[in-house]
């Protein structure tokens, strides 16, 4: 089906960003799995192209359009490219409203232009060794001392983590206050008392750094509060449905890539004298998929569209990050299956496929966390 979503300029982004990709990203690739992070050359590379920051404004160096659909179709060409790891979704899609919607005018003076020229790479801490989808159960604090907060705690599993020059921390002020007893402070690269751990050994994702964070007694201005103090529940609440609808999109791209990709496999591929798509069990498997792809597809059109007119709902988002990230595991597990033992070999695209997009369900909030947030939202 003919999507409805772009606009010729949008068309015309996306060639640009395929350039880039292709020009700047894909011959790193394996470079930057083997490394476990991606070159900072590259992060330069993608703001001198006008790939960082579409939507901050353009007297602090941004694109000045603050239109989702570009980040969408930036987003499924790294994909479609089978670029994995390289963190523009954390820094444009999740962090980028933080800064540009709480920030004051001097905070954005101090930070966007770096933000948007690949200087300044940037990461959100949300997640703590004992604490993921219970975002209440944060337990890094931070106390006021005159004119700064005294931070301390520990994050994991943070994207950007090595990279990272500011990180938008979410901390306890209150403990007294419940859910309005959190901020969120913005620790920049070299405070003292401010150390990374390990780069972390995932499955999939290679590039991707994904660290640790450690906060002792990290002096941070208060200067450096991002929106006001004890609402950082709220903006958290504000801004997580963007974060969903930007791995949900991400999803969807992934089952058509695989999909795509399998297709061409089942043509190829021959068995007892005739391609292996045409046994009708294969050709069953693969209509299903080509199906709930496409229903896949249409609804997550429908999403952004809300999302852009500023209706997508909570329960909408939710909806769309766990159906569909289930939808990708679901067919790149079927794909695999179907490539047989070359499926398991890593030089094939679905094996990677496998391996990438599997914490999909997972961060941004688990499967089981969406279905709450769903069921709830229909009174239960």
């Amino acid at each position: 089906m003919r999507r409805e979503l772009f606009d010729d300029e949008h068309e015309a982004f996306r060639e640009a960003a395929r350039s880039f990709i292709d020009g700047e990203l894909v011959p790193h690739q394996e470079e930057w799995e083997a490394a476990g992070i991606v070159s900072r050359d590259a992060w330069l590379a993608a703001g001198k192209q006008g790939l960082l920051g579409m939507s901050v404004d353009e007297r602090h160096g941004g694109g000045g359009v603050d239109d989702f659909r570009f980040n969408v179709v930036f987003n499924e060409e790294m994909i479609a490219a089978g670029v994995s790891g390289f963190g523009v979704p954390v820094h444009n899609d999740i962090n980028a409203p933080y800064l540009t919607r709480l920030a004051t005018e001097e905070q954005k003076q101090r930070w966007l232009p770096g933000f948007c020229s690949g200087e300044t790479i940037t990461a959100i801490a949300m997640t703590e060794p004992g604490t993921g989808s219970d975002l209440q159960g944060i337990r890094t604090s931070a106390v006021r001392d005159g004119d700064d907060y005294i931070l301390n705690g520990q994050k994991t599993f943070i994207s950007n983590g090595i990279n990272a020059d500011l990180v938008i921390v979410v901390a306890c002020t209150d403990p007294e206050a419940g859910h309005e007893g959190f901020s969120l402070l913005v620790v920049e690269r070299g405070m003292p008392g401010f150390e990374r751990g390990r780069n972390l050994d995932k499955i999939g994702q290679k590039s991707q750094d994904t660290a640790e964070l450690f906060f002792n007694d990290v002096r941070v201005p208060a200067a450096n509060l991002l929106g006001e103090e004890g609402q950082g529940f709220i903006y958290l609440m504000q801004n997580l449905p963007q974060e969903r609808l930007s791995i949900a999109v991400a999803s969807i791209a992934g089952a058509e890539r695989t999909l795509e990709a399998t297709k061409e496999y089942c043509r190829n591929r021959t068995a007892f004298g005739r391609p292996i798509g045409k046994f009708q069990h294969n050709r069953f498997e693969l209509a299903e998929m080509a199906t709930e792809v496409q229903i896949g597809r249409v609804f997550a059109d429908r999403c952004v569209t809300e999302h852009l007119r500023g209706d997508l709902g909570v329960e909408h988002a939710a909806m769309a990050k766990w159906w569909l990230s289930e939808l990708n595991k679901r067919v790149v597990d079927r794909c695999l299956q179907l490539h047989g033992g070359y499926g398991y070999m890593t030089e094939y695209p679905v094996a990677k496929a496998f391996l990438d997009s599997r914490v999909q369900t997972i961060y941004g909030g688990t499967t089981e966390i969406m279905k709450e947030i769903v069921g709830k939202s229909m009174g239960f």
